[in-house]
């Protein structure tokens, strides 16, 4: 067996890794970088390997950094089959055609500005027709339910408690004289105890495995901590006549802020006349989705559905929901406090732009940051204090406050990655961290080795490939 690691090698974007076994190549996600603006272009346009030659590919989630190249990959070559879960395949119909309209529609507004200059049009990565053309791959499975991906090997996919229809993948491969052993990739490992979804499922066996590494140095406050921080954060922004801009990732990030909004309205911790915009017509397709299977939720979300006023954890009477460019734009006209919601989370592409373009220069706003913010990203330089951004070519001055609410995230932190990787009995005599940056995996690293006595780990620098 090879693996190859051709992204979320040391970074936290565009997970892609390459398996080669029993003569099958297999793909684990297929993901967009996002990073400096030219080199993200040139790694998602070129493929690191020959797209027909990959046989399957298993897709964790849904979410941009691990599925939004798939398009690219069937428009180089790859007929093989997409396998994931079935809420994530409904997730990506919307994202993957969402992600091709995103360029489609930045490539617009920059030729425009390139044709005054007289430079060359620029074409996106991949277009609408392409993201329809993948969607007809995909294979739907669900959790815990065996299915062979090839002779000899078998893809089992177990809740990952990330996002809606997230999986930690098992292949079980055995080779051509009889012996067997199990990989593990973690995906993106959520969290116990959080709104919505159910916990992570623990597994006790790998033999190989691939852990995400995100927060692997760090801890996450409580989560009473953060409700009281957000409640805390919108009431002095209200207070000052100003308005919470939140780059927020459609999928997951979005759902869940509107959960605790709903809630905070619900027992009175926040007016009922707070009005909230969730202004992403992704967000508001993906929630949809998210009510469409009630079947992942944990039990304190099934008892909110229950109880809630509108039978609806994601919505109150002046939770607003705006789909259209012109309600888009009337926002820029709302002159009392608000909360707007908008992708994308790290505030590189889409209607968050705008808002921040509108919004960062006056000093009553806040802008509120939810999720990790990947380096070079606009989110990234707005979390570490730039004074003045570039917003659309544009210098703008950053007046508003800029807070950040870790506790939302999605992802592990340090104390619950350790918790989870001590379950495998033994522990794994290879083990691999991804999707985090440098600090952060040699960290982990160091903590599995001493605390929990793995006997091999790496953290694969990009491109880097290791035989089994």
């Amino acid at each position: 067996m090879e693996i190859t690691f051709f992204g979320a090698a040391r970074t936290v974007t565009g997970s892609q890794h390459l398996i080669d076994v029993n003569g099958y190549r297999i793909l684990l996600d297929c993901g967009l970088y996002q990073g400096p603006r030219q080199e993200s272009k040139d790694r998602n346009r070129h493929l690191p390997f020959d797209a027909a030659s990959v046989d399957v590919l298993i897709l964790s989630h849904a979410h941009i950094d691990h599925s939004g190249n798939i398009p690219n990959l069937v428009k180089s070559g790859f007929t093989g089959d997409i396998i994931s879960t079935f809420a994530t395949r409904d997730l990506c119909n919307i994202m993957l055609r969402d992600s091709a309209k995103i360029q489609e529609m930045d490539v617009e507004y920059l030729n425009k500005k390139r044709r005054r200059s007289d430079l060359p049009p620029l074409e996106p990565i991949y277009t609408m027709a392409d993201a329809l053309d993948s969607l007809k791959l995909f294979i739907g499975i669900g959790y815990e339910r065996p299915y062979n991906v090839a002779p000899g090997i078998t893809l089992t996919f177990y809740d990952a408690g990330h996002i809606l229809g997230s999986a930690l993948v098992a292949l079980d491969i055995e080779d051509k004289a009889g012996a067997t052993q199990r990989l593990v990739f973690s995906g993106d490992l959520g969290r116990v105890n959080r709104p919505i979804l159910n916990d992570p499922t623990f597994l006790d066996k790998a033999d190989i495995l691939l852990l995400e590494s995100t927060y692997g140095n760090r801890e996450h406050p409580e989560d009473e901590d953060t409700d009281h921080m957000l409640e805390d954060i919108i009431r002095d922004t209200v207070k000052q006549g100003g308005k919470v801009i939140v780059p927020a990732f459609a999928v997951g990030r979005t759902q869940e802020l509107v959960y605790r909004l709903n809630n905070m309205v619900e027992r009175g911790d926040l007016p009922r006349d707070l009005a909230v915009y969730v202004d992403s017509p992704l967000a508001i397709d993906a929630t949809s989705i998210f009510r469409a299977h009630p079947e992942v939720y944990d039990e304190e979300t099934a008892e909110v559905l229950m109880t809630d006023r509108d039978h609806d954890p994601f919505g109150f009477r002046l939770m607003h929901y705006t789909r259209s460019v012109e309600e888009s734009k009337a926002l820029n006209f709302v002159k009392s406090p608000a909360v707007i919601i908008s992708a994308s989370g790290m505030a590189e592409a889409g209607r968050i732009l705008h808002h921040l373009k509108n919004n960062v220069e006056d000093g009553r706003n806040t802008v509120l940051i939810t999720g990790f913010q990947a380096p070079n990203t606009l989110g990234r330089r707005i979390v570490e204090g730039r004074k003045r951004i570039k917003i659309f070519g544009e210098d703008y001055d950053v007046r508003a406050r800029v807070t950040s609410l870790t506790g939302m995230s999605g992802h592990a932190d340090r104390s619950e990655l350790v918790a989870w990787a001590g379950h495998f009995e033994p522990p794994p005599r290879r083990t691999f961290l991804v999707h985090g940056e440098p600090d952060a995996a040699f960290a982990l690293a160091e903590r599995l080795r001493t605390q929990l006595g793995f006997p091999q780990v790496d953290v694969p620098e990009l491109g880097q490939r290791f035989t089994l």
